[in-house]
């Protein structure tokens, strides 16, 4: 796979183009120009860019009163501290009164690595998950995040930007059609499908390839939109595959893992599902590739959850 830019970066980017061809386009930020890569945009775009400090629920607010007043607002900040000092203004402020603010959850899952529990945002998908009115979307390469941004910035509803800090291999190829709420396949696989997001998508990809090469016919599934979720291509997915495994750089509890499992049993499939995220404790602290491996989120333990959730019969790569 080909490497990438970290995704914020590519959101910084795409965010500057936006705001060059309308003055209407603001970002609010809470201490977060470098971490956020806003600091050409500082630069070039002073009037449009707003610093209130650390202080993320003046941020939310701030927000959502220029968004009211007609304006498209990116309000951007470390994920861990967005989604839990402000989420009663996100919840109030931004969702009940349904300004189409675009929160931007930088830093996110365990970005933060070697800084541990209190700076790992691994509560987001879920509390926000629980809130009406706001689409989450956690992109997994370079393009869902592009796509990501241009898509929220002309949504008519708030929107929650998962982004992660490190490089990111592009997954997808240029012209890969991306829409908001609709999940992008990776290869299909007749023996396991990884249903991902955000950045354990590539840690899917590579799983899969670990697989394929010991003859397992493994799939991924981009599921970039946890909410709305893509219903549609999930039932699709299991109705084939032998088994299902989840994977997020989240807690296990209320994020993708669950939403896929509440849709797979109301619907009545029954397939071997695993659902693979942070366990009820404080997160291990380290480097993010650490981490990773230490709770088997890394390429070599999905590959391994994958071998042991198999059934005993794996069918032959491109054969039913």
């Amino acid at each position: 796979m080909e490497q990438g830019q970290p995704n914020i970066a590519v959101f910084a980017a795409t965010v500057l183009e936006l705001a060059r061809a309308d003055p209407r386009v603001l970002v609010v930020t809470s201490d977060s120009r470098g971490s956020g890569g806003l600091g050409t945009f500082a630069r070039e775009l002073p009037q449009q860019l707003v610093e209130v400090g650390i202080a993320e629920q003046n941020l939310v607010g701030l927000a959502a009163g220029l968004a009211g007043g007609g304006n498209r607002v990116f309000a951007v900040s470390p994920a861990s501290f967005l989604t839990a000092r402000a989420l009663e203004q996100i919840k109030n402020d931004v969702a009940y009164s349904d300004h189409p603010v675009v929160l931007v959850g930088i830093s996110a899952g365990v970005s933060y690595g070697p800084l541990g529990a209190t700076h790992h945002a691994t509560h987001d998908l879920a509390v926000l998950r629980a809130i009406p009115n706001i689409t989450v979307v956690a992109p997994a390469d370079n393009l869902e995040t592009r796509e990501a941004t241009l898509a929220a910035a002309s949504a008519p509803h708030p929107v929650y930007l998962r982004l992660g800090k490190r490089s990111m291999p592009n997954l997808h190829p240029a012209a890969t059609p991306f829409r908001l709420g609709q999940a992008i396949t990776l290869g299909s696989g007749r023996d396991v499908v990884f249903v991902a997001c955000g950045e354990a998508v590539a840690e899917a990809v590579l799983a899969s390839e670990l697989l394929r090469a010991e003859g397992i016919a493994a799939g991924v599934l981009s599921m970039h939109t946890v909410k709305p979720l893509d219903e549609v291509a999930l039932l699709q997915a299991a109705r084939v595959a032998r088994a299902v495994i989840t994977v997020e750089e989240h807690s296990r509890y209320g994020g993708l893992g669950e939403a896929c499992a509440a849709c797979l049993l109301e619907r009545g499939i029954c397939v071997p599902f695993r659902l693979l995220g942070l366990p009820d404790e404080p997160t291990y602290a380290g480097s993010q590739a650490q981490v990773l491996a230490h709770y088997a989120l890394d390429a070599a333990g999905l590959a391994r959850t994958a071998r042991e959730c198999l059934p005993s019969q794996r069918s032959v790569e491109g054969t039913a």
